[in-house]
């Protein structure tokens, strides 16, 4: 799982660790942290799951492929992946830059594709059977996120979900050596309430009471309630699922 030292990624990964998965926990920052540490001492012993973390910068293409590939070799086998990296700047239309533009998506498009091949790389090199690539979009792909402007934000995300459709397409059939097969999903969150959220709430406090009524049901989500989505889409209950993004809104995007 990219992007796994707290927040979305980080319980999608302790969901995976808990259903028995060994899963390496990448990110940008060298040590993992305390929340990482802490969601490792509460994986139950019975579980026979794990969580390694280890650094990579998905901006880095050569050792993010060289990581993966590393992963892949020393078990003989991958199963498959978690694309959850992303960064997300407020700033109006008029105002970025081109190199701010490209930064968000160096990021939220090319890091997520280049995860995505990496990873699929390696399921095709160790024949895995029923490979599952799952892509981290946003609900701002699918809708302009009201009281926000983060334009090249949304940009991303929307192009994240079009990702989706097309590598599954490209990935989907087995070949005749057996390889292939691979599944490709997108998961779409609604708003969540991460530190970087708490903070929008304290520059502009009109936002939250705004984002739970937009909801059907009337709150902001928590990171934890998405690790069931990651499980459904990496594992066989999702075995005739590909191409699909899966919006987690609370209703937002229903109305």
């Amino acid at each position: 799982i990219i992007g796994a030292a707290q927040g979305l990624g980080l319980s999608m990964a302790e969901g995976v660790a808990e259903a028995g998965g060994t899963v390496y926990c990448l990110d940008r920052q060298r040590e993992c942290g305390s929340n990482f540490s802490n969601a490792q001492e509460l994986i139950p012993r019975d579980s026979q799951g794990a969580m390694i973390y280890g650094q990579v910068d998905v901006q880095d293409t050569k050792a993010l492929h060289r990581t993966i590939q590393d992963i892949a070799d020393k078990h003989g086998q991958l199963n498959g992946c978690i694309a959850a990296a992303g960064i997300n700047e407020v700033i109006p239309a008029l105002e970025y830059t081109v190199s701010q533009s490209n930064h968000t998506m160096s990021i939220n498009f090319d890091g997520v594709m280049q995860t995505a091949t990496a990873c699929a790389k390696q399921i095709y090199k160790h024949n895995t059977p029923n490979g599952s690539i799952v892509l981290i979009a946003s609900m701002s792909g699918v809708v302009a996120n009201r009281g926000l402007n983060c334009p090249v934000y949304n940009a991303s995300k929307a192009a994240v979900t079009q990702l989706a459709r097309n590598l599954a397409m490209e990935w989907g059939r087995k070949e005749e050596d057996g390889s292939g097969g691979i599944r490709v999903n997108c998961i779409s969150p609604g708003n969540i309430l991460t530190p970087r959220v708490v903070q929008h709430f304290v520059d502009q406090p009109h936002l939250r009471s705004q984002w739970e009524d937009g909801n059907m049901l009337g709150r902001v989500s928590r990171a934890e309630e998405f690790g069931g989505a990651g499980i459904f889409l990496l594992s066989k209950a999702s075995s005739f699922m590909t191409g699909h993004n899966m919006l987690i809104d609370g209703g937002y995007t229903s109305w």
